[in-house]
């Protein structure tokens, strides 16, 4: 469908001169002067106005004046034959889109309104993005109603106006960088960016020059100037997920800019001021690795000035049924599939299980049989043994209660049984590893070394 284009001049010739010029490519309307025009932009939507400046009765600045307070504004665009630096300042001052002198070359004109469109439609996208993240980000967006989960929104409700330093805190997969998002959101940064940084994907020296960035020759193969994620946030906010992984020499910088929010760029001396709000996130106990010299005192502090807790789901076992209902009707409509249907049988089992990998894990789960499983009913026989599910792991003495017994287990032994039929089921993979558990690659190495026997490939 063509883009509607409004014409406003008192001169016939050039009114209708330019409606002929324009009309094989836009819906076009003619006004002879403000007054009509008014009525015409009261009656129709048009997407761009196009009006003269000087024209006997009222200016086409009033005419820009009441486009712009339509509900549906036109970009207008100002024409006259009268062109100076004073009547184009006004004529942008009062919000037109751009400024032409008669006579009017029409091969610009044509660009102008070409550009004026894609900027309509560029505004148009950012504003529902915006919109949809706000609904995503928003609290009714974030799925359960447990004590536990409404205890943490009712904190992140508190502190996100604020510019407080936040510490998030809780296992894998537990949805930090969802609350973190959440916090964004519900600030007055919510129109500038977030900024986030995994820390433990990426080597310390590639973390130094991701988080502040480089000059021109800093290192071997910096060949030009890079900005960090600091100044990426700047006005935003900047998440460090994994912030227990950082070495001594970014922990020292780190503090250095909670201290004086200044930093300098790799190989260089100049000192770059920023504002921007920091939240972190691990899944480690920090004050463990401050005893061990792992993590300096003075930077958790630092760090450490609203803390949030957020639960493992098996403490939230009453929101487990909603997650589910909620991800697997997600995953059927983005997927095009009709939705499963997950039988009591099937619900016990998955809420008496231990759900090691948290939400993410859960999510995974969701996503995998929507999948495999598309428009099916789901009964206890259907569940995938990755997950420790199949009914053949159950206790006679459980079975008609569909319990299973590796959820009668201790935390850590739920998690070798998951990992090691995860490493099995990947043929030794530890990245499809990870990924089926719901948790990342270092964190899996890490429980490997911790747990040396479990590895397959040895």
């Amino acid at each position: 469908m063509p883009a509607t284009l409004l014409i406003v001049d008192d001169e016939k010739n050039t009114r209708e001169g330019l409606g002929l010029a324009l009309e094989d490519s836009y819906d076009v309307y003619l006004a002879s002067g403000a007054e009509e025009a008014f009525n015409l932009m009261d009656a129709e939507t048009f997407d761009v106005v196009l009006t003269d400046l000087r024209m006997a009765g009222k200016s086409g600045l009033k005419v820009i004046d009441h486009a712009l307070v339509l509900s549906n504004q036109p970009i207008c665009i100002m024409m006259t034959a009268y062109g100076n630096v004073e009547t184009a300042v006004e004529a942008m001052r009062r919000g037109a889109f751009d400024f032409l002198t008669k006579p009017v070359n029409l091969e610009k004109l044509e660009i102008v309104i070409k550009r004026a469109l894609q900027t309509r439609s560029m505004e148009s996208e950012n504003v529902q993005l915006q919109e949809r993240l706000e609904q995503k980000y928003s609290f009714t967006g974030i799925v359960g109603n447990s004590p536990s989960l409404v205890e943490v929104l009712d904190k992140v409700k508190l502190v996100a106006p604020s510019k407080a330093t936040i510490l998030l805190e809780g296992e894998t997969g537990t949805g930090k960088e969802l609350i973190a998002q959440s916090i964004h959101q519900n600030s007055d940064r919510s129109r500038k960016a977030f900024v986030p940084v995994h820390c433990a994907a990426l080597a310390t020296n590639l973390l130094e020059s991701e988080l502040f960035g480089h000059e021109k020759g800093a290192f071997t193969g910096a060949t030009e100037r890079r900005i960090g994620r600091f100044e990426a946030a700047d006005s935003g906010t900047l998440f460090l997920d994994e912030i227990g992984e950082i070495d001594a020499s970014i922990q020292v910088k780190l503090l250095r800019f909670l201290e004086t929010r200044s930093f300098e760029r790799l190989g260089s001396s100049k000192q770059l001021e920023v504002d921007v709000r920091l939240v972190c996130a691990t899944n480690r106990n920090l004050e463990e690795m401050v005893e061990r010299g792992e993590f300096r005192e003075d930077l958790l502090y630092r760090l450490n000035v609203i803390r949030i807790s957020l639960p493992p789901l098996r403490e939230r076992p009453e929101d487990i049924v909603t997650l589910l209902q909620h991800y697997t009707q997600y995953f059927s409509e983005q997927n095009g599939f009709s939705a499963v249907k997950l039988t009591e049988g099937a619900l016990s089992v998955l809420c008496a299980y231990a759900w090691p990998g948290n939400i993410r894990q859960l999510r995974n789960f969701c996503e995998n049989i929507v999948i495999l499983k598309r428009g099916s009913e789901i009964n206890e026989y259907d569940l995938d043994p990755i997950y420790q599910l199949n009914p053949t792991s159950l206790s006679s003495e459980n079975q008609d209660v569909g319990v299973s017994n590796h959820s009668m287990l201790s935390k850590s032994e739920n998690e070798k049984r998951l990992l090691r039929n995860a490493l099995i089921k990947s043929n030794g993979n530890r990245t499809k590893a990870a990924d089926l558990m719901g948790i990342s690659r270092r964190t899996l190495h890490r429980k490997l070394i911790q747990w040396p026997e479990l590895d397959v490939t040895r």
